[in-house]
């Protein structure tokens, strides 16, 4: 296995890891929608079909690699649209990058999904709130990003695999004419062998007809 090959693997593997909890994360959201017989936002959605299908993806050429290997240009193409297709996810939930999944203030939270209250002194408490929706989504957001950046990175390897065993097939198909052009050498030497002693008995029995003939004609 080339570098080239090592490196694509790896990478792949990376993309599974990355992949995995944005499907997860997603599709608890897309889960609460469903059972609550409500239409998925788009932010959601768009980016939980990408996900999917890029894991997909993924997970079947590494499973595939040594015969997707030949079709390598093909895998780079690919990799090259789902790039696209995760930068259109990313774009559609950049809405919550800005967002504060956090909230830090004194006294109570009346609305909150997670809160850790702690003494500051003075008989005064604080409360640290946070939100649930908020950090799951901005983390699907963070490593659909990062995983913009690896298929970016398996894109151009795939082109470095598919160059390699390019040359591999050329050596291979010269090795191919070069072993038929000696067999048909070979072939053809053969044949002029056989002709050649298919045609002495002729000459011979002619011979042998003629010195007849002469010797019948002699006695005569």
């Amino acid at each position: 296995m080339a570098l080239s090959g090592f490196l694509f693997i790896s990478w792949r593997i990376f993309e599974i890891i990355i992949l995995i909890p944005i499907v997860g994360m997603l599709a608890y959201f897309v889960h609460i929608y469903v059972k609550n017989v409500a239409l998925t936002p788009n932010y959601i959605l768009v980016l939980f079909i990408v996900a999917v299908l890029a894991l997909a993806w993924a997970v079947a050429t590494l499973l595939n690699y040594f015969r997707a290997r030949h079709d390598a240009f093909f895998v780079a193409a690919m990799d090259l649209a789902f790039v696209g297709a995760l930068i259109a996810g990313v774009v559609v939930l950049r809405g919550i990058a800005n967002a504060d999944c956090v909230n830090f203030s004194s006294g109570s939270f009346s609305t909150s999904l997670g809160s850790f209250r702690a003494s500051i002194g003075n008989g005064q408490s604080a409360s640290l709130a946070v939100n649930k929706t908020c950090v799951m989504l901005k983390a699907s957001w963070a490593l659909a990003i990062i995983a913009i950046l690896a298929f970016f990175v398996t894109f151009l390897l795939a082109l470095l695999v598919h160059r390699n065993h390019r040359n591999d097939d050329k050596v291979v198909v010269k090795r191919e004419y070069h072993t038929s052009r000696h067999g048909h050498r070979r072939s053809t030497s053969r044949g002029a062998r056989g002709s050649r002693d298919y045609d002495r008995p002729r000459s011979s029995q002619g011979r042998s007809t003629h010195r007849s003939s002469s010797r019948r004609q002699y006695y005569v």
